[in-house]
This record gives C-alpha cells, sequence and structure tokens, in this order.
C-alpha cells in the first residue's frame, strides 16, 4: 500500500516543486496541493499531466485516485 509521503517524495523528486502537501489515509485516494513554476503558462490539465508523469506507473497500479489542486507561485501567493 502507498503512502502519501511516497507520493510526495515522488513528485518532488520528478517535478520541481516549491510545496507539495498529501492528504489521504486509506491508501488509495489522496488529495494535494502542488506548488510549481513548472506549471507557469500551462492549462490546469497540462499541469497535472506534468504530476501524473511524475508519478509514473504508481498512478496506473498504486493510487486509485488523485485529486489535485495546482498552482503556479504567484497563484499561491495571491490565494486567500
Amino acid at each position: 500500500m502507498i503512502t502519501a509521503d511516497v507520493i510526495k517524495q515522488h513528485i518532488e523528486a520528478s517535478l520541481s516543486c516549491e510545496l507539495v502537501q498529501i492528504e489521504g489515509d486509506d491508501g488509495y485516494h489522496f488529495q494535494a496541493i502542488i506548488v510549481s513554476s513548472k506549471f507557469r503558462g500551462k492549462r490546469m490539465i497540462q499541469q497535472h499531466q506534468l504530476v501524473y508523469q511524475a508519478l509514473g506507473e504508481k498512478m496506473k497500479q498504486d493510487i486509485h485516485a488523485l485529486s489535485m489542486k495546482t498552482y503556479t507561485p504567484e497563484e499561491w501567493t495571491e490565494k486567500p
């Protein structure tokens, strides 16, 4: 069973991020907040695809559901 910490480590290892927060305690369903400058100029679907690429096979085998909120550093700073 995969943990939130393992997901966080995989994202941080493959994608330059300012912030990665992962929650989920059942081993299958997770929620993520990810802030990365790599998201600049990209649509939400493209941002999510970057995260899926970072997780690679884990997304197909170990993670049943990953709900994401992705932000550029500027969007995160402006967030209320």
